[in-house]
């Protein structure tokens, strides 16, 4: 199935967007009339006293790196998919492009801090192999650790990559992600958890993994982090990374909107550091289709660089 949609749906955008974008020198080899003298070698001719030209030959061969997200939010969803296989999905859907065009795909799965790196390879056997990682992997931890991950992908890394990083961009706890009806039994608080903005710690390691790679940030929301229902009970909310759980009062209005509009600070706030890390990234909702926005991101970024 996955494989069905990369060929008819992915692969050639992925091409358009990813392909072809350097150029990579080869050698050099005396003028001739007709070569461009923009490409003459100053250094070599100097010293051989006779003029040469650098030869290039366009770079083909991409590294598709896919790093995902496996702390405790992950493992929420209200509407039949956790983010966790969302992920999984953008994962798998990832890697066939990347193999479809004859590219490396490599794997890092992370919480607060590396769980399990798969190096870059080729070949439809490596891919699964990434796919069923990410879809069976156990991780040890819970939290998230998101700037100092990202920090270790980035010394681990030799190469330029395309670094595709598939991530609710909760950091640390405080993010009580399971909403269900409950009894006041262990409710430790009645106040709303709050959704905080990035720390100044991701910025920085965005702006530095972006000088090597090209980071491309993908956002896994769920609708009920955006919103409670509002009825007269009270809802236990529980934070799966701390264990810390939360007690509010589903009727209040104000404190529902409170809620609401923390969330939408935080996605903002996630937007504008994007920008100023000179980064477009993906926004995927566990409640919609996930190829649309993939496909929008390609056919945008297609555009722009035909500009």
């Amino acid at each position: 199935m996955t494989d069905r949609l990369v060929t008819e749906t992915f692969a050639g955008e992925y091409l358009s967007v990813f392909k072809g974008r350097g150029m990579e020198f080869t050698e050099v080899r005396e003028y001739s009339p007709g070569d461009d003298v923009r490409s003459i070698d100053w250094n070599v001719t100097a010293r051989l006293g006779r003029p040469f030209v650098k030869r290039y030959t366009e770079e083909r061969e991409l590294t598709a790196v896919i790093a995902c997200d496996l702390s405790g939010s992950q493992f929420f969803g209200s509407r039949g998919a956790l983010k966790k296989e969302i992920s999984a999905e953008i994962a798998a859907v990832l890697a066939f492009s990347a193999l479809q065009n004859n590219d490396k795909a490599g794997l890092f799965l992370f919480t607060d801090g590396i769980e399990e790196y798969v190096p870059p390879k080729k070949g439809r056997k490596h891919v699964l192999h990434i796919i069923r990682d990410v879809l069976a992997f156990e991780p040890r931890r819970r939290g998230t650790d998101l700037a100092g991950s990202l920090q270790t992908m980035v010394r681990v890394l030799k190469r330029s990559s395309i670094l595709f990083l598939i991530s609710d961009f909760r950091e640390g706890t405080g993010n009580a992600s399971r909403a269900a009806n409950a009894s006041p039994e262990g409710a430790r608080d009645a106040r709303p958890p709050a959704s905080t903005a990035p720390s100044e710690k991701l910025k920085l390691a965005l702006k530095l993994a972006s000088i090597k790679h090209d980071v491309v940030p993908v956002v896994v929301t769920d609708p009920r982090e955006r919103s409670l229902p509002r009825f007269r009970a009270f809802l236990e909310l529980d934070d799966p990374e701390s264990g810390r759980r939360v007690l509010f009062d589903a009727s209040d209005s104000g404190g529902l909107a409170s809620f609401k509009r923390a969330e939408e600070a935080r996605l903002a706030a996630l937007e504008r550091l994007f920008g100023l890390c000179g980064l477009e990234h993906i926004r995927v909702d566990t409640a919609g289709n996930f190829i649309d926005p993939i496909v929008r991101f390609f056919q945008k970024r297609a555009k722009r660089l035909r500009r």
